[in-house]
């Protein structure tokens, strides 16, 4: 029964108009999908294909394509592809061990063809084929290198995907002359907004773990320009904990939700952008946060882009939306086509929702396949931001096995970036890359004077990586004595040389910080290193020249200490549990630890460097980032996309004419 109001009373009448416009809506969002319609599925495909506007699919999927346009040039790197693929002697990780890159031109030509799909899908203009252009090379280049994966790699693959099999080119698209129908079914904007909806979703269940909700995951990030408002009233402690870790927690899991409904949708967007808009500025995602902005009106009504400029030629706008469930439209027989198509979309929402939780596949604990400390399988695991790593320590040997000697490698060489450091098939990928550069330097240079060209064809290849995850202590994360050309991988079988986290420490965490909080309290130059490590297994470590009043502190267990003259000999010392010896700089030593359990140590020190330049009143200039730097990101866009029609019109010129192309070379390649 609806309430009365008295219409004599003019205080009254706002609140009839409330009632009648709430009671409206109600109906209409039960009528959306009412009971009946999920009692069949044949009455569940009939609802998906009820005919709707698609005037806010239309913009969204133009704004999309700009997004992809951009992200073309600088995220999937047309702007600087001469450095991205360009060096035949750099490493590169595929998901299909042994798939490798084309020419440079043609690598080019790749990125042509999927910039001129991306245009397409902004302009909607042949738009089928556009798709095409862009979903093919995107996924070619998606499998050829994981060490680029992030959380939203597989996004833009998949948005392009829905948008493809669908009508979105039925509205502010160029196709949408050609197109007799006007409308678009309505499971069109439901597979969108559904992939938005789990993407907001499983990112909040996945911030209930521990290491989230404890304040771990992403400490200090509250020094950000970004969070002083909060800080007029909160510690930055407070900050990071509370707005960092919980805002973002709730948020991610309630958005969604507060998004589908009238009542709820203009404070929950008005939230959503002040969101994206502050990832933007503090993360190096690329493209995600404004692609998340352009899909937001999704979840509006279908026909606000026709209100928005007012356009009086409304083709099957609310109306037909309204009328389809109560049936006083003629029903049209469901095809098997139809049914087909639906039980496909239930079949990707069913994927969709399983593969950020498949992990037991892989056997998360016996650390299998692409798993390591962290579940794994990369960006499919849905742990945005969860999972924090700080590397220490990476030392790269090969040892040749016919004159028994050992040479080093600077870490990160024939490499773009250091994500191979943390996952152990890209680690073994790295050591066969390695084995073929020395191959190749001793083809280049049979009678050079270079060790390395000296080497023989039977080397070994080892790597001692350090890492701290979520604030722990620094430990080793796969076994330095094992030798990586010859150890076998698979992806269901167990990774043998991954050394498992050391869980036990976890609780050290607060004490840990107090320690730190202490040692940067001695001085402005001084810091700390904590390191944790295996009963037998020993670290093998040079302290830099730089560096000064160095100790090593035992937190737990027993250690023996090792340092070594310029002879090779050695003077070693026991350290155990809240000893600590002075050690020299300049100097290899090593560590190995004796006790029958887990040796916990720290490392003190200062920068003697920079505490010099102090002295002489030479002080290192604060690293400030600009607040709007709007300016310089659109110059860096303008280059950007100036490189990348320079590399297409090289490319070209190198096919039809073999001129030769002009290429940039990164310092770590030379």
């Amino acid at each position: 029964m609806e309430p009365r109001f008295a219409e004599q009373d003019g205080n009254a009448m706002p609140f009839v108009r409330a009632w009648k416009k709430f009671k409206d809506r109600v109906d209409w969002l039960l009528s959306v999908f009412t009971y009946h319609e999920f009692c069949s599925f044949e009455k569940f495909t009939e609802a998906m294909y009820r005919p709707t506007d698609p005037a806010s699919l239309g913009v969204c999927r133009a704004l999309f394509g700009l997004c992809m346009v951009i992200d073309v040039v600088e995220e999937r790197g047309l702007g600087h592809v001469d450095v991205k693929w360009g060096d035949p002697d750099t490493c590169y990780f595929p998901l299909i061990h042994g798939l490798r890159p084309l020419a440079l031109p043609w690598m080019v030509l790749v990125y042509a063809l999927m910039w001129l799909g991306a245009f397409g899908i902004m302009l909607g203009y042949r738009f089928k084929i556009a798709c095409g252009l862009f979903v093919l090379p995107y996924y070619y280049l998606f499998l050829l290198d994981k060490s680029y994966w992030n959380n939203h790699s597989f996004l833009y693959g998949i948005v392009t995907l829905l948008l493809w099999v669908g009508g979105a080119n039925r509205y502010c698209a160029l196709d949408a002359k050609r197109e007799k129908d006007k409308t678009v079914p309505y499971w069109n904007y439901f597979i969108v907004k559904f992939q938005f909806f789990a993407l907001y979703f499983i990112a909040g269940l996945k911030k209930s773990s521990s290491e989230w909700l404890t304040g771990y995951a992403m400490a200090n990030l509250s020094d950000h320009w970004l969070f002083n408002p909060f800080k007029i009233f909160l510690t930055t402690a407070q900050t990071d904990f509370l707005i960092v870790h919980w805002f973002g927690f709730i948020f991610d899991l309630s958005v969604g939700f507060f998004m589908l409904y009238d009542i709820t949708r203009i404070p929950a967007m008005v939230f959503c952008t002040a969101f994206h808009l502050m990832n933007s500025r503090l993360f190096s995602i690329g493209m995600f946060p404004y692609v998340c902005l352009a899909t937001m009106p999704l979840f509006c009504h279908v026909d606000w882009p026709r209100k928005f400029i007012r356009d009086s030629s409304n083709n099957g706008g609310e109306k037909e939306e309204e009328a389809s469930p109560g049936g006083c439209r003629k029903k049209k027989k469901i095809s098997r086509k139809q049914k087909c198509v639906v039980a496909a979309l239930l079949l990707h929402m069913a994927v969709q929702l399983f593969l950020p939780y498949s992990h037991f596949i892989t056997k998360v604990r016996e650390t299998r396949g692409y798993n390591n400390w962290v579940p794994g399988l990369y960006g499919y695991s849905m742990d945005m931001m969860i999972h924090a790593w700080d590397t220490s320590l990476v030392v790269i040997k090969v040892r040749d096995n016919e004159s028994k000697k050992e040479r080093y490698l600077e870490p990160g060489i024939w490499t773009l970036n250091d994500r191979w450091v943390k996952h152990g098939d890209m680690v073994r990928q790295y050591a066969f890359c390695i084995q073929d550069n020395l191959e190749k330097m001793k083809v280049r240079s049979p009678h050079g004077n270079s060790t390395w060209s000296n080497l023989s064809s039977n080397l070994s290849i080892f790597m001692d990586i350090w890492c701290s995850l979520n604030g722990r202590f620094h430990q080793r994360l796969f076994d330095s004595s094992v030798d990586l050309l010859t150890v076998d991988w698979h992806p269901l079988k167990p990774i043998s040389y991954v050394i498992p986290l050391l869980d036990q420490l976890t609780s050290y965490r607060a004490q840990l910080n107090s320690i730190q909080q202490q040692v940067f309290a001695w001085s402005n130059y001084t810091d700390v290193l904590f390191m944790a490590d295996f009963p037998g297994m020993r670290l093998e470590n040079y302290v830099a020249e730089e560096l000064t009043n160095v100790s090593i502190s035992v937190l737990e267990g027993e250690v023996i200490y090792r340092d070594y003259d310029g002879d090779s000999s050695s003077t070693s010392w026991t350290i155990g549990k809240g000893g600590s010896l002075a050690i020299s700089s300049g100097r290899f030593h090593q560590v190995e630890t004796t006790s029958p359990h887990p040796a916990c140590y720290m490392y003190t020190f200062a920068n003697r460097t920079k505490q010099q330049l102090a002295d002489r009143g030479i002080e290192e200039p604060p690293r400030t980032k600009e607040a709007f730097p709007i300016l310089k990101e659109i110059k860096y866009r303008i280059y950007a996309i100036g490189r990348a029609i320079g590399n297409i019109f090289n490319a070209l010129l190198h096919l039809a004419f073999d001129v030769p192309m002009l290429r940039r070379v990164p310092l770590n390649l030379i």
